[in-house]
């Protein structure tokens, strides 16, 4: 769990950074993240992480929610993509060329934030 802290702690000081910089300080309802399979980052104890460092913040009452990118590469020797396997060390289950190129699973990212817009206030 503690690459999780780590983590949420980065998560966190993003989403402060910013907060500060809007204009309209809306509460927020959630924060959407986009999470790659190769990041090693487990959803759950992300979530968990999330749920204990908000308390006390601006982000006390925010969910997250969390998309998961699959861990994907391209053997440039077949031109083709598959699903890296460690058994195969990564390589290419084809022609089991090393691993060259990730297409996908490395991201970690904030993709959408979701506010509590008041009724009547405008973007």
């Amino acid at each position: 769990m503690p690459h999780e802290v780590d983590m949420t702690k980065a998560l966190m000081m993003s989403l402060k950074d910013w907060y500060s910089q809007q204009t309209e300080r809306w509460p927020v309802r959630r924060v959407q993240l986009l999470v790659g399979e190769f990041t090693c980052v487990e959803p759950d104890l992300l979530r968990t992480a999330f749920a204990k460092q908000k308390l006390g913040t601006f982000l006390e009452n925010a969910e997250i929610a969390i998309r998961d990118s699959p861990f994907i590469a391209f053997c440039r020797n077949c031109e083709r993509e598959y699903k890296p396997d460690i058994n195969l060390e990564y390589g290419c289950p084809e022609c089991r060329a090393p691993l060259d190129e990730i297409r996908s699973g490395r991201e970690l990212k904030i993709e959408k934030v979701d506010w509590d817009i008041p009724v009547g206030a405008e973007r």
